[in-house]
Order: structure tokens, then C-alpha cells, then sequence
């Protein structure tokens, strides 16, 4: 049974999926680990995966989001292991299917929507400016920490990287 404030919360999250085709829910970086975003409402308004990215500056997660559900919606489909050079000038993003085991942690609000973890996620990865992904030997130091990859395996499983992958 859900309280007051799940709620009201559910309330507000399906009024702004409604009239935006999805809300972001931010969370400020603390001593567990690095800040985050994901959406909630854009499977449920137009059967895209949610997604969540790990690590960026305030304001650069929610812009990343909503640029990647505004296209989405638009039929464009993101294939995990490509890289897509035009969300930032500059700097390439990929995608990685979200293991289910990290639904409760990094989609946690997303659950007043649906039925438990019954919807798709992506993460969308960014690389330092210098172009270094997570998981390369030569990435800055804690660099795969701030920016944790959300698989079983913690490390891309969609592709192999550099080889069918960035």
C-alpha cells in the first residue's frame, strides 16, 4: 500500500509524464557516490526506455535526457555500443541496457508509475572530454567509480569495447 506522499508523488509524476512526456527525477551526489538523473513517464507515454546518466555537472544530465527522450519520441532508436556524436558538440555518447538488479537504486521513483521494474532503462555513458570511456586503462583515476556502468558485469555487455564498441 502505497502512503500520502507516494501518492502524491505518483500524482505529480503522471501529470508531468502527461503533459510532458516524461519528468526528470535528479540526485545530488553524496558520499555514496556521484550525482545522477533519469526520467520517469517516457515508456509509459511513448514506449521508449527511461534512462539515467551518471556523473555530468548540474544541468548537463537533465539537457542529456531530455534531448534523448524528445528524439526518441520521435521514433530515432539508440542501439547500445554506437556512439552518437550529435548530443554534445565534441564529445560522443553511447548507450548500455540498465541491469534490472540497479532499478531500485538508480529508478527507484519510476516504480510509483509502473508495475515494479516492468519497463526498458539505458544509460547513456559520456567519456572525459578527452574521449577516455570507464572502463580504458588510461581513464582518470575513479573515473569508472563517478561513473559506474549499470550492468551485471559493471563493465559494457552489449558490445565489446573497442571492437564492436566505443
Amino acid at each position: 500500500m502505497l502512503s500520502d506522499e507516494d501518492i502524491e508523488l505518483r500524482a505529480r509524476l503522471l501529470s508531468a509524464a502527461d503533459r510532458f512526456g516524461h519528468t526528470n527525477i535528479v540526485v545530488n551526489p553524496d558520499a555514496e557516490g556521484a550525482g545522477y538523473v533519469f526520467s520517469v513517464g517516457a515508456w509509459r507515454r511513448f514506449g521508449v526506455a527511461e534512462a539515467v546518466v551518471i556523473g555530468l555537472p548540474q544541468g548537463m544530465g537533465e539537457n542529456l535526457i531530455n534531448m534523448y527522450v524528445q528524439r526518441a519520441s520521435g521514433g530515432e532508436r539508440f542501439q547500445p555500443g554506437k556512439l552518437y556524436d550529435d548530443f554534445f558538440d565534441g564529445v560522443p555518447v553511447a548507450f548500455e541496457r540498465v541491469y534490472k538488479g540497479f532499478y531500485p537504486e538508480f529508478f527507484g521513483s519510476a516504480y510509483l508509475l509502473y508495475d515494479g521494474s516492468d519497463f526498458a532503462a539505458l544509460q547513456i555513458i559520456v567519456p572525459t572530454p578527452q574521449g577516455q570511456w570507464p572502463w580504458q586503462p588510461d581513464a582518470p583515476e575513479g573515473f569508472h567509480d563517478h561513473q559506474i556502468i549499470l550492468t551485471e558485469s559493471g563493465l559494457p555487455e552489449s558490445w565489446t569495447p573497442g571492437v564492436t564498441g566505443p
